[in-house]
């Protein structure tokens, strides 16, 4: 099974804590790296939790809130320490060039890599990044400024070649590739051998879904339908749901009624509201709608 990983390095909010830190996640998709959110303190994060800065490819950015945007200053710093030459790419919405300009200025001719910023689509579904093996999109979230979820869809393999066979009938070598990519195989004599008996599935689709931050929003649930993986938002618990409407966040349960109605296969929540010392509650009550869920903790690794 090819790699698919990922580490939450952050799932705190907005207002610091000592028990967690600002958003930040890291999609290791085959030893390449993909950052989502970038919270003060992410660099150390990466260090703490042994990521390869290297390997960072590229950044997406669901907002311009500073507990996800206030770590840029410091990785980019970073990672021009390290000799990075590489573009790094940031998708994010078009206000971030008032964080970043600035920063650039003040780094002039120290930095030693380019940077490309993609400004991301707050009102539709849109394609952002696409080769052989990785699909990303973005989506519209409910929140108070312009925000985007994300969907990660590791594609489907190439069907395995089943050796056997392919020695049992001669097949020639210069065949092989095109059976492995989907054609059948028309013996001398003239018998037809499906692809089917030829290879052996590969290996599926997988795909992990981010909503951070949101209101309770079901208009999300077609982008994310089905998905192995959902991290949403459970900024409070449900006896703070006023509270979480003004500020457009969302509720354990609310988080877990999106997982439920969108038939995700497991949930993790996130994001958490300092006033919660211990977040055993906002568990309890989003297992209650739905029992696959899992709290988001500094360190985690979720393999798909």
């Amino acid at each position: 099974m090819t790699k698919f990983e990922i580490t939450i390095l952050g799932c705190g909010s907005a207002m610091p804590t000592t028990l967690h830190h600002p958003p930040s996640q890291l999609i290791d998709i085959d030893e390449k790296l993909f950052m989502i959110d970038c919270g003060e303190g992410t660099q150390l994060q990466m260090r703490k939790y042994k990521a390869r800065m290297s390997k960072l490819h590229t950044l997406f950015i669901s907002h311009l809130h500073g507990d996800h945007i206030f770590g840029l200053p410091g990785l980019i710093s970073t990672l021009s320490l390290l000799g990075r030459t590489a573009d790094l790419n940031i998708y994010a919405h078009k206000e971030i060039d008032f964080l970043l300009n600035p920063l650039l200025t003040y780094l002039g001719n120290h930095l030693s890599f380019k940077i490309n910023v993609f400004q991301l689509n707050p009102n539709s579904e849109e394609l952002l990044f696409e080769n052989k093996t990785l699909r990303v999109t973005s989506f519209p979230l409910k929140h108070r400024i312009d925000a985007n979820g994300f969907l990660f869809e590791r594609k489907e393999s190439p069907r395995h070649i089943n050796r056997g066979m392919i020695d049992f009938y001669h097949i020639p070598v210069k065949q092989v590739q095109e059976i492995k990519n989907g054609a059948d195989y028309l013996t001398p004599d003239g018998n037809l051998i499906l692809n089917e008996h030829l290879t052996y599935p590969g290996n599926p689709a997988r795909r992990y879904a981010y909503c951070s931050d949101t209101s309770y929003a079901p208009e999300i649930i077609p982008y994310i339908k089905n998905v192995d993986l959902l991290y949403h938002e459970a900024t409070f618990a449900e006896s703070e749901r006023t509270r979480a409407e003004e500020t457009f966040h969302s509720t354990a349960r609310q988080a877990a009624e999106i997982a439920m109605e969108a038939g995700v296969k497991k949930l993790i929540i996130g994001h958490y509201s300092s006033r919660y010392s211990e977040i055993g509650t906002l568990l309890k009550e989003a297992v209650a709608v739905f029992p696959h869920t899992e709290l988001a903790i500094e360190g985690k690794i979720v393999s798909l």
